[in-house]
């Protein structure tokens, strides 16, 4: 299985450490926030589900899920929070959250949730596990790392965006793919945004990738070459 990252943001040291525990030993990846600042900075690097408490120090989880749609409009979010269940629920799903919990719940219950939100959105298809080398580079699918061989095996950091791209165009090597298949895989089937973020996630691969033969096919797509 594709190890999923999953962004947490809880201001309770406690339960996030606990749910942290929980997810990782599901497999996932998980990085946790304590505040809402951090986490609006890292909406760039877009994981593949967050986790958000909606009270929080400062900016609160409202304010995060808004900037989340604002950059990645179909990435699922679930909400946190021990206040009105009812109108935190409503402003959730209206804001475009996915799925909402209320304070107190079990750690169990969550990872439930997290799962049926990754096979909805993600699918069962899990990444092949074979490592993948290719210009000096060592792509792992199953850990979702790259590493560049001619530098002590330095990790290449690839934001879940960039490292979607370089999967998919290293599943079949050659081969071309329009920028429409591209979308539809990385970023999915209800996007709704410009083809654009395709060439921009291509431009960020190449420039940490320099060494990557990944080819342009002026008004069709891309594909990435052995050589």
């Amino acid at each position: 299985m594709s190890k999923y990252m999953i962004y947490l943001v809880e201001d309770e040291a406690n339960l996030s450490e606990v749910l942290k525990a929980y997810m990782e030993k599901e497999g996932w990846a998980v990085k946790i926030f304590d505040n809402g600042s951090d986490a609006l900075e890292a909406i760039k690097e877009q994981p593949h589900l967050w986790v958000l408490d909606i009270m929080l120090p400062g900016t609160d989880g409202y304010q995060i899920l808004k900037g989340i749609r604002e950059v990645e409009g179909d990435v699922p979010v679930i909400f946190i929070s021990a206040r009105d269940q009812d109108l935190d629920r409503v402003l959730g799903l209206e804001m475009g959250s996915d799925d909402y919990l209320s304070k107190p719940f079990l750690p169990q219950e969550l990872i439930i949730r997290v799962k049926k939100l990754l096979s909805r959105v993600y699918g069962e298809n899990s990444q092949d596990s074979r490592k993948v080398e290719l210009n000096d580079y060592m792509i792992d699918p199953e850990a979702r790392t790259v590493a560049d061989t001619l530098d002590n095996d330095r990790h290449v950091d690839l934001t879940t965006k960039e490292m979607d791209l370089i999967l998919l165009l290293t599943e079949d090597i050659g081969k071309a793919l329009s920028r429409e298949d591209i979308i539809e895989n990385v970023w999915g089937e209800n996007y709704f945004g410009s083809e654009r973020a395709v060439d921009d996630v291509v431009r960020r691969v190449r420039k940490k990738m320099p060494r990557i033969h990944l080819e342009t096919l002026y008004g069709f797509g891309y594909r990435i070459l052995s050589s």
